[in-house]
């Protein structure tokens, strides 16, 4: 299947069980991948006929940005549902969100979910 892929989108939102998450905020990144077919809009160069990339960067950009979350896992559930409500012609999506920076000790460089949903007829 074809996809549209976002990667490494960054933004600044206040998820986390943490009150200081909750207060000072961090940094988030994501990535999706919006699987439809581009045959179509390959051959014909119309927008309609593709999902339009700048109008999902905003999507997901007001969920991150948005109502704070407990947890990542249900940032990224709330970005695939919205994605799948708002598109037509996306059939699936892959998020994954990172938290590069997440209050946790030990050495690592990040903790991420990653999810993959279809769109159910």
């Amino acid at each position: 299947m074809d996809k549209i892929m976002l990667n490494t989108m960054q933004f600044y939102g206040f998820h986390g069980l943490l009150p200081e998450e909750n207060k000072l905020g961090q940094r988030f990144y994501v990535d999706v991948e919006l699987f439809t077919d581009l045959k179509k809009p390959g051959e014909t160069d119309d927008m309609d006929d593709s999902i339009h990339y700048g109008q999902a960067y905003e999507l997901i950009k007001e969920i991150v940005e948005g109502e704070a979350k407990n947890l990542v896992e249900a940032v990224a559930e709330t970005i695939a549902n919205q994605l799948l409500a708002s598109f037509a012609l996306l059939t699936a999506c892959t998020v994954k969100v990172t938290k590069p920076d997440p209050p946790v000790p030990g050495h690592y460089q990040s903790i991420a979910v990653e999810i993959f949903r279809e769109k159910t007829v």
